[in-house]
């Protein structure tokens, strides 16, 4: 009897530290996660961003592109809007109203929900691409577009699309 009494706290004390040790490595994780979230710039791949080309540039390059052209591409730009879901797509400012449709390499990594009209450079191939009507309405609502302006798309757009195995927000 005296064994097990003593067995049993022994038991109790060794989970309880096992416990306490677990708890201390899970706050020390999210404090790591915290620290590395807040600090990072570079989303996927890292690449030289030390000479981008502008929007208007972009937009003259997609211009001159037809429907199956790519070509490789750095530059920079205002968000107008991200993916609130999961931030799996972001839109890019071009001149003329135009938007850049940007997606990221593979799924392979997101970026944060909330950088809208934050400065991103990014890098990966540029393309033109006819969308339907269904990916353009499931576009509109994960950018959390009303039912009205999601029913208000009824025809297929030629998009200005990206797609970034790098982006680095400014």
């Amino acid at each position: 009897m005296k064994y097990s009494i003593i067995c049993m706290f022994f038991l109790i004390f060794v989970s309880c530290k096992d416990t306490q040790k677990q708890t201390n490595q899970e706050v020390e994780d999210q404090n790591q996660e915290v620290t590395e979230t807040s600090e990072q710039k570079f989303f996927g791949e890292k690449f030289d961003i030390s000479n981008p080309i502008e929007a208007k540039k972009a937009l003259n390059t997609y211009n001159e592109m037809k429907v199956g052209d790519t070509l490789k591409l750095t530059f920079t730009s205002k968000v107008n809007s991200v993916c609130k879901k999961k931030g799996c797509w972001m839109r890019l400012e071009l001149p003329e109203g135009q938007e850049s449709l940007v997606k990221f390499k593979n799924y392979e990594f997101f970026v944060p929900k909330d950088i809208d009209n934050q400065t991103a450079v990014v890098h990966g191939k540029a393309f033109v691409q006819k969308t339907s009507v269904e990916d353009l309405k499931h576009y509109a609502k994960d950018a959390g577009k009303s039912e009205e302006e999601i029913a208000a798309i009824t025809e297929p757009e030629l998009i200005y699309s990206f797609e970034a195995d790098g982006v680095y927000l400014q």
